[in-house]
Order: C-alpha cells, then sequence, then structure tokens
C-alpha cells in the first residue's frame, strides 16, 4: 500500500487557503457588523439603545420604530419614490431597445458619431451639470414635481443602458438577421420577433440597473424637489434628525424599509444583473 506524499491535494484536488479564508471572516465580520446593528437597533426603544449601546441585544422586541416612520410621513416618500422609480424605467425600456437597435444595425457613420457623443454622459457626473439642469427644469415649470426628478433620472441611465442592450444585441447571431430579412422581414419585425426576445438579458439587466439608479438617487431629490408632498425616501430620512438629536432607532428602522426593495430586487435579478455587466461590448 503507497503512503500518500506529504503536501498532496486533497480529493477535490485543491489545497486548503487559510489566508483567504482568513480575509473572508474578516470581510463577513466588517460586512455584518453593521447589518446587526442596523436590524437590531431598528427593533429597539430609543431608552434601551441609549442606555446600552448599539452592540447590546434587544431587551424587548417592538415595532413602535416601523409604525412610527409610517407615520410620521415615510409612507408617502415610500409612494413617491415608487412612482420615481417605476417612470424612470418605463423611459428607459421604450427608448433604450430601439436606439440601440439602430446603432447595432446601421452602418451610418453618422450614427456612430453620434453614439459616441452619446457615451461622453459616462463621464459626466451629474454634479457638474446640477446648476444648468436646476435652471432647465425650473424654466420648464417642474421644478418641485415629480416629473422633474423623473427626467434627468432617466436621461443619466441611458448612456449606461445604451451600452448594456447595445452589447447584447450584437452577441445576436448576425444569420439570423438574414434569415429573417430574406425572408422579407421589415426591420420593425426583426425588432419586435427576434430582437426583443433574444435580448432579455439584457432588458432585465437595465430594468434593474435603471430602478436602483432612480430608487437610490439623492442629487437631484435634493436640489430639485422642496415640499413635503414631493420628497422621496433618501430625503425623508432627514426627518429624523431633530434639534434635540436623532431618533437612531427610528432612523434605522426607516433605512431597513428603504432597503427592502433593493435588496428583493438584487437577490432575484442579480444573475441577469451580472450577465448583462459581463456582456457589455459583445462578443
Amino acid at each position: 500500500m503507497r503512503r500518500r506524499p506529504s503536501g498532496a491535494r486533497s480529493a477535490t484536488g485543491r489545497r486548503p487557503h487559510y489566508l483567504a479564508g482568513a480575509g473572508s471572516l474578516v470581510w463577513l465580520f466588517l460586512v455584518g457588523l453593521p447589518l446587526y446593528v442596523m436590524l437590531a437597533a431598528s427593533v429597539r426603544s430609543r431608552s434601551d439603545y441609549a442606555r446600552r449601546g448599539p452592540l447590546a441585544f434587544p431587551e424587548s422586541v417592538t415595532s413602535d420604530n416601523y409604525t412610527g416612520a409610517f407615520t410620521s410621513g415615510f409612507g408617502q416618500y415610500f409612494v413617491n419614490t415608487v412612482i420615481v422609480t417605476v417612470c424612470v424605467v418605463a423611459l428607459v425600456l421604450v427608448l433604450v431597445p430601439p436606439l440601440a437597435f439602430a446603432i447595432v444595425r446601421s452602418r451610418s457613420r453618422l450614427l456612430s458619431g453620434v453614439f459616441r457623443l452619446f457615451l461622453l454622459g459616462l463621464a459626466i457626473p451629474a454634479q457638474a451639470v446640477i446648476v444648468p439642469m436646476f435652471y432647465l427644469i425650473s424654466q420648464a415649470g417642474l421644478y418641485d414635481n415629480l416629473i422633474g426628478v423623473v427626467l434627468p433620472t432617466a436621461a443619466f441611465c441611458l448612456p449606461v443602458s445604451t451600452l448594456i442592450l447595445s452589447g447584447t444585441m450584437r452577441d445576436i447571431s448576425p444569420e439570423l438577421y438574414e434569415a429573417m430579412a430574406m425572408d422579407g422581414a421589415p426591420p420593425r419585425q426583426i425588432f419586435f420577433r427576434l430582437v426583443l426576445p433574444l435580448s432579455r438579458g439584457g432588458l432585465s439587466t437595465i430594468t434593474v440597473f435603471s430602478a436602483l439608479q432612480a430608487w437610490n438617487g439623492f442629487l437631484f431629490p435634493l436640489v430639485l424637489t422642496q415640499s413635503e408632498s414631493t420628497k422621496l425616501i433618501t430625503l425623508g430620512l432627514y426627518n429624523f434628525q431633530t434639534e434635540h438629536g436623532i431618533d437612531i432607532p427610528g432612523l434605522l428602522a426607516a433605512v431597513v424599509l428603504s432597503t427592502m426593495p433593493v435588496l428583493l430586487v438584487y437577490l432575484f435579478a442579480r444573475r441577469a444583473l451580472v450577465q448583462g455587466l459581463m456582456g457589455v461590448g459583445g462578443k
């Protein structure tokens, strides 16, 4: 019977990497500790949190922080954020697929140049154009209106979404385009019957991306809205800060409520999002 040589690999063919395991544990601790503090504080009373500190286990679990968040107007902010997110996603899904299809199928140098100019939006941060954006929205009579938040948010989602979807459409085999063209199918029929069904991964990606951008948006709601009726979630969190201090358990309960939709979207659509981003640029 032969002895197994020292240092040989395990049955799986891989050696244990203790340094990577230790690093993973450190990363898990750094990520898990803030999550624990947030979830534990959201079900603790304000006096318990102030007396025993953020790391202590709750003496008693209470839902007062969650109910207090909605009674303080957080429900209206939640509805406004849903409206803005749905409108932004709808605009992106209406505008981006025809634009990406034209970019992929057209051989025009003019359209290619327009696409490169369009992609300059990737290099322009929102902070650089917020002043002219405020002027345009005010002149259009959309200041302190949810539409005034929807339009610039969707505009800043278009470059990335177009880049992602055009990369997905380039992965479609040219033979399929040629086969439908030889059958006499017009471009409109090719777009609806061939391109859209085969671009579901890219469409899912731009849907998730634009929804996250709209849901987590802060700069445009901060500058382009003012009244309580048009506030979004990211601004509504300021209501928990008063001249007497900060209601930390109530604030963290509101943070939990605001992150739940984003977490659910990520859990159900993370595979489509990663695959779509990996496919940017085509083959």
